[in-house]
C-alpha cells in the first residue's frame, strides 16, 4: 500500500454504510479511481462537504495493491459546482460531463488533458455560457482522449476530401462522413453543412481558446452533436442516460 496525492472531481458517490460512501474520483495523476470514503455519511465528517457531486478537491488516498477500494483520507475542498439555478442545459451538462468520465475511462489509466478539460467545461456550464457548446466541446475531446475521433477530412467511402461546399452525413459504423454521392436514403434526413464540418474540425482540434471564441450557433450544434452523440453511443455501447435531459 502507498499513499498518494492528487486533484481531483468526484463524478459517483453510493452510500457503503451508515457512516460510510464509496467515492468515485477522476484524478489529475491517476485517473479514475474507486475509494471507501470512511465517516462521509456523518453530519459533521471529516471531509467536511468536499466529497459532494462535481466537485473538485485535493485529496489524499492510501493505494491498495489488491481489486479491495482505495481508502480516501483526507479531501479539501477547492471548487463547488454551482450553476446558475434557472439554467437546467448547465447542471445537467455538469451531470454528462460526469457520466462520460465514468463510462469512458478506465481505472488508474490517466489523463492530465482530459482532466484539465473537464475542469473548464465546468466552469463554462457554471457560469451559464453557452451550456451546450461547452457539452459539445467535451464531447470531442473525449474522443480525441480515447482515440476514436471521427475523420472529418474526407468521405469514408470514396474517400474525397471535404470541400467547402455540399452537405454531408455522418456514417456511424465507419466513423466517418459520406458525401452526397455516396450517402444511403436513410442518411438524408441528417445532412450536414460543409461549413458546420469545417466548426467540428476547428473544435476537434483541442484548442479551448480557440475554441471558445468561435461563435456556434444553435442550429449549427444541434447538427454537430448529430456525429459526436452517434459516435459516443456506438463505442459505449449504450445511450448514456443524461442525454434525455440535454437533447
Amino acid at each position: 500500500m502507498s499513499t498518494e496525492s492528487t486533484e481531483a472531481i468526484v463524478i459517483r458517490q453510493a452510500d457503503f454504510s451508515e457512516t460510510s460512501r464509496v467515492v468515485t474520483l477522476f484524478t489529475r495523476d491517476f485517473g479514475k479511481i474507486a475509494t471507501i470514503a470512511k465517516g462521509a455519511r456523518r453530519l459533521r465528517g471529516p471531509f467536511e462537504g468536499a466529497l459532494d457531486l462535481l466537485a473538485q478537491c485535493q485529496i489524499v488516498f492510501i493505494r491498495k495493491t489488491s481489486n479491495s477500494l482505495d481508502i480516501l483520507t483526507e479531501a479539501r475542498l477547492t471548487a463547488r459546482f454551482r450553476p446558475e439555478a434557472r439554467s437546467l442545459h448547465s447542471l445537467y451538462g455538469g451531470y454528462y460531463i460526469a457520466e462520460l468520465l465514468d463510462g469512458f475511462t478506465e481505472p488508474y489509466d490517466p489523463h492530465p488533458n482530459l482532466f484539465q478539460e473537464a475542469s473548464l467545461m465546468l466552469r463554462m456550464l457554471e457560469a451559464g455560457d453557452r451550456p451546450l457548446q461547452a457539452v459539445l466541446q467535451f464531447e470531442l475531446t473525449i474522443l480525441r482522449e480515447i482515440g476514436q475521433m471521427p475523420v472529418f477530412d474526407s468521405c469514408a467511402a470514396c474517400g474525397r476530401p471535404v470541400e467547402n461546399n455540399g452537405s454531408f452525413s455522418y456514417w456511424v459504423s465507419q466513423s466517418g462522413l459520406l458525401c452526397r454521392n455516396c450517402q444511403k436514403e436513410e442518411f438524408s434526413h441528417h445532412q450536414i453543412p460543409a461549413g458546420t464540418v469545417e466548426v467540428l474540425r476547428r473544435l476537434a482540434e483541442g484548442d479551448s481558446e480557440t475554441a471558445s471564441r468561435l461563435a456556434i450557433s444553435p442550429a449549427q450544434i444541434s447538427s454537430l452533436r448529430r456525429i459526436t452523440v452517434p459516435a459516443l453511443i456506438d463505442i459505449l455501447g449504450r445511450r448514456p442516460k443524461m442525454l434525455r435531459y440535454l437533447g
